[in-house]
């Protein structure tokens, strides 16, 4: 973490909480809402800075759906955190049909497309 994001949170953050990934939440300590405006609430990521890491019910309260996070409210049907393999060598490679067979490509396989590449 930058020494200028140290200092910010320093004098203008308050630690809300953390959460199962270990990122911190923060709000900004002065009141502001006399003026109508809500307080300024960010997320310090541990690693890498990926939005899908924040989970739904910090979500809710950095968007300010919740007053407070929604702490405890798991429920049986929601899934563990995966994080976003798009674009990566892990990313999910779909199925492709031929002929009305289902053919499952493997890494050695020919693909009968070529993906789109950028330029550069």
């Amino acid at each position: 973490m930058s020494f200028t994001i140290r200092l910010i949170i320093w004098f203008k953050g308050r630690f809300v909480g953390c959460d199962d990934y270990n990122n911190r939440y923060y709000e900004e300590k002065s009141n502001s809402a006399s003026s109508g405006a809500h307080p300024r609430r960010w997320v310090i990521y541990n690693g890498n800075h990926e939005a899908s890491k924040v989970p739904p019910e910090w979500h809710a309260w950095l968007h300010y759906r919740a007053d407070r996070p929604l702490q405890g409210q798991e429920h049986a049907w929601q899934k563990p955190y995966q994080p976003n393999l798009t674009g990566t060598s892990k990313a999910y490679k779909p199925d492709t049909i031929e002929g009305g067979k289902v053919i499952r490509l493997t890494t050695k396989m020919k693909r009968p497309y070529e993906p789109w590449k950028p330029n550069g």
